[in-house]
């Protein structure tokens, strides 16, 4: 089975109604591509100041969520929105979570991030993710029939034992949406993609914000699709736009036919 997927990549602001026009401006270019597969990056609907993440967190079902399946029914795809920051009733911090939802407009799975960027890097760039958000605590596959889809964020990227825990759950793809930073991103960023894809035999899908945005840090863009060799796809480096690919679950059943490492495994 073959189908195209595509990453978006964008410079979200604290103007969620404007980040959802280039959002829908960008999920429908892409599925006028062919499509079937939209996923748009980290906190695309709203980058802020951390005062302001309890007042723009929303619940889910709730107005986000029900814009990307209006979004997804209407164009027939399958689209993830790479995540937005989910309320939790009674608490002064919010999930980061990411949607997957259905070309019927179903929500067909929910990922809230596990791992919390909480770092103080050169450059001046210094982060507290858990000041204001809450840690997710489960893996996440979603069985679709294009494939089963496994849901990461960002940060988590860098949790191997993660992607090992979504393969062995039986993820043929995965979902890195990053807002990723530009000083760690020019070092890290596509090695430790190719690095995901190769060790697991998936296909990886990491659309980015690019650049700097008011509020918040430079962000490193070169959104890119990667195929289970470690081949990149397709890459944008900057600017908003979109990559589109071809996804071949054939070729991925025969990586890991010629090349059986994950059968080969001896700790657990």
């Amino acid at each position: 089975m073959k189908f195209f997927a595509a990453a978006v990549q964008m410079l979200a602001s604290s103007d969620k109604a404007a980040n959802l026009d280039e959002a829908d401006r960008w999920v429908r270019a892409a599925a006028a591509q062919g499509a079937r597969l939209v996923v748009l990056p980290e906190v695309f609907i709203w980058r802020g100041h951390k005062s302001d993440e309890k007042k723009s967190a929303e619940p889910v079902p709730g107005p986000t969520s029900q814009e990307l399946a209006r979004l997804s029914r209407e164009l027939g795809i399958y689209l993830l929105g790479g995540s937005i920051l989910e309320e939790i009733p009674g608490s002064e911090k919010a999930y980061n979570t990411s949607l997957l939802f259905g070309p019927k407009g179903e929500l067909l799975a929910s990922y809230r991030k596990i791992h919390l960027f909480d770092v103080d890097l050169a450059q001046g760039v210094s982060l507290r993710e858990s000041a204001t958000r809450a840690f997710g605590s489960s893996i996440v596959v979603a069985e679709t029939e294009l494939c089963r889809m496994g849901l990461t964020v960002c940060y988590d990227l860098r949790f191997p034992e993660l992607y090992r825990g979504l393969v062995t759950e039986g993820a043929q793809l995965i979902f890195v949406p990053s807002a990723f930073t530009a000083y760690t991103g020019q070092a890290h960023w596509e090695p430790l993609l190719r690095a995901r894809a190769i060790e697991n035999q998936v296909y990886i899908i990491a659309p980015d914000q690019f650049g700097k945005s008011a509020q918040s840090f430079e962000t490193h863009g070169h959104s890119m699709i990667v195929d289970p060799w470690g081949k990149i796809l397709g890459k944008l480096p900057d600017g908003p736009g979109v990559v589109v690919a071809e996804i071949d679950l054939d070729y991925l059943a025969k990586v890991r036919a010629e090349l059986p490492a994950l059968t080969h495994r001896k700790l657990t």
